[in-house]
């Protein structure tokens, strides 16, 4: 059985939106573990009030390492999942050029995808030289726009890694003028060296869907993947998973600008 559990620091608006979410958490228990392609979600009905999930990351294995989790959870509910490679990864495999590096990491992402049931789709921005400015954010909004997202995560700002500081950023800059605008959750990747000030405040039940996890970092042969998650995101998911209550978790940052409180906390 697939259990999505969401804690929350703040009360969700009253929305069309809000209500999705609170409906899809309370009946991730009732739902059975299905298999999904990342073509057309073969052999899963979609809910009947189906979400589109968009995760924007840096590199590939960047989305893989915070979020696949809760990716697969989508997707094997029927939900649609597209994940944005910000670059191909060209500068991440020593000895090799930019264009054999980015095609060995394109497979590697296509690979990963089809195991947690998304969709791949690369910004074409090059590894190292990413940029952020107005031609950037427009690309970005086009890419944003066609998936007409209901929930959007993206990598925690305060990061060591430029790359993944980029693509948060343009995430936010269009979050901000899309239309509807959707819910915002930011991930950590390497927390410590490279996300840094990390406070969640949303956690996502990954224990039935850890095993595919491993195998979506896994895909990743070129960086270690298998070793990283072993010596890395293993251990944050069960840390994770102490703070929730349950085996393994996500954590994620939920930014809530469309939730007003009469007061800070404990004012």
């Amino acid at each position: 059985m697939v259990m999505l559990t969401w804690r929350r620091m703040n009360q969700a608006r009253s929305t069309r939106r809000s209500f999705l979410w609170n409906t899809l958490a309370a009946a991730g228990p009732a739902l059975s573990a299905v298999t999904v392609s990342p073509a057309a979600g073969a052999g899963v009905e979609a809910p009947r009030n189906s979400l589109r999930v968009v995760c924007v990351g840096g590199h590939p294995d960047d989305p893989e390492s915070g979020a696949a989790g809760t990716l697969a959870l989508y997707a094997q509910q029927g939900h649609s999942v597209t994940v944005i490679y910000l670059t191909r990864g060209e500068r991440g495999i020593s000895g090799k050029s930019n264009d054999e590096a980015a095609a060995i990491r394109t497979a590697e992402c296509e690979a990963a995808c089809k195991i947690i049931g998304a969709k791949p789709v690369f910004a074409g921005q090059i590894d190292g030289s990413t940029e952020s400015n107005r031609v950037r954010v427009e690309e970005m909004q086009k890419i944003l726009a066609a998936e007409a997202p209901d929930i959007l995560i993206t990598h925690w700002p305060v990061d060591t890694h430029l790359d993944h500081q980029v693509a948060s950023l343009l995430a936010f800059r269009v979050y901000l003028a899309l239309k509807p605008r959707p819910h915002l959750y930011y991930f950590e990747v390497n927390t410590g060296s490279q996300s840094l000030g990390f406070t969640p405040n949303v956690y996502v039940d990954i224990t039935s869907v850890r095993e595919k996890k491993k195998a979506a970092l896994a895909a990743h042969r070129s960086q270690d993947g298998e070793g990283i998650g072993r010596t890395h995101h293993e251990i944050i998911a069960n840390y994770r998973g102490r703070e929730a209550g349950v085996a393994a978790a996500e954590a994620f940052f939920h930014l809530n600008r469309d939730v007003q409180t009469a007061s800070l906390p404990g004012l």
